[in-house]
């Protein structure tokens, strides 16, 4: 006897309603601001403001591209699209942890090179604009935590927007100090925070969206433990092909191939072990074959994907 179950949608990712009316706030505010720091940033002489603007025009970009990536995912899957078009987001998050890392290397340079000549820095222009931009942040910062952070884009704006208010007051301290002191290096060293701050969130991207490509397995769940779990099932003899993955962000599906004993009920067994996966580990999109062992046969499966998990606990 053999058995497949898949489980469907639960209205993961991001809402396309209310979500969608605060990103575009944040995206107003975000956008306004950048333009003045950039203007600001060029008259006063200071790089800290201009990374500071680089780095909000990621974030705006992020959160362009969240949007699209909304009305995408809400299309239905057809064609040879039968995940549908979720996956956007995660393209789009990439780009923007690339993005990210690719200014990070030219301010770094930018920083360096204003530390071996600073140029002439006007303090006070940077402390102010510095301060104001600490309040939209903390405005943007409010407005996209009250969206869905389930989605990677979601997150990595609000992540980004979190890191550019550090970023402000670290320029609103140099430029306190630069005004105060005439220490004009003062904004390069505010520059490389920006710049770090960067790299770190440009990386997390990269590599949280790297790790959804290539299918691995979502942070905090253990294949090798669900694997042990599932051969625990009573009648269970063996689980091999265990494939965990996540769609989307906030989308975690698995497969597997369940052999039980030959008076057991397919029904019952895969019932129990999709209880087991949505309790403990929150996984409700399941693709399971559940069959009865062939006692003639050494393995099911003549090659199978991965470990084979079999409960030795048993008598």
């Amino acid at each position: 006897m053999s058995e497949h179950n898949t489980g469907h949608g639960h209205g993961h990712g991001v809402a396309a309603g209310a979500d969608r009316a605060w990103l575009v706030r944040a995206l107003v505010l975000i956008v306004g601001f950048m333009a003045v720091e950039l203007v600001v940033g060029v008259l006063a002489g200071s790089l800290a403001l201009i990374t500071d603007a680089g780095h909000m025009l990621t974030d705006a970009a992020s959160i362009v591209l969240a949007l699209v990536a909304i009305r995408l995912a809400a299309r239905p899957a057809k064609g040879g699209f039968t995940y549908g078009l979720k996956r956007a987001e995660i393209l789009s998050a990439q780009a923007n942890g690339i993005t990210l890392l690719l200014l990070t290397a030219w301010f770094l340079y930018e920083a360096v090179t204003r530390l071996i000549a600073p140029p002439e820095v006007q303090g006070a222009l940077v402390l102010a604009t510095a301060l104001v931009g600490i309040a939209v942040n903390v405005a943007a910062s409010w407005c996209i935590s009250r969206a869905n952070r389930s989605s990677l884009n979601v997150e990595g704006a609000f992540q980004h927007i979190l890191n550019d208010l550090y970023a402000f007051i670290a320029t609103a301290a140099a430029g306190a100090i630069v005004w105060w002191t005439g220490f004009a290096r003062a904004d390069a060293i505010a520059a490389l925070v920006v710049a770090a701050l960067m790299a770190k969130a440009g990386w997390g991207l990269v590599r949280e969206s790297g790790r959804i490509f290539l299918e691995a397995a979502p942070a905090g769940i253990d294949p090798e433990a669900v694997g042990e779990q599932v051969a625990s099932v009573p009648e269970v003899v063996q689980v091999h092909d265990l494939h965990i993955w996540q769609i989307t962000s906030g989308e975690p599906a698995l497969s597997a191939h369940v052999l039980v004993r030959p008076a057991a009920d397919c029904h019952a067994v895969r019932a129990g072990i999709e209880e087991i996966m949505r309790s403990r580990h929150q996984l409700d999109h399941t693709t399971l074959q559940v069959d009865h062992v062939d006692e003639d046969r050494a393995e099911h499966c003549e090659r199978s994907h991965g470990p084979t998990y079999r409960y030795t606990g048993r008598g």
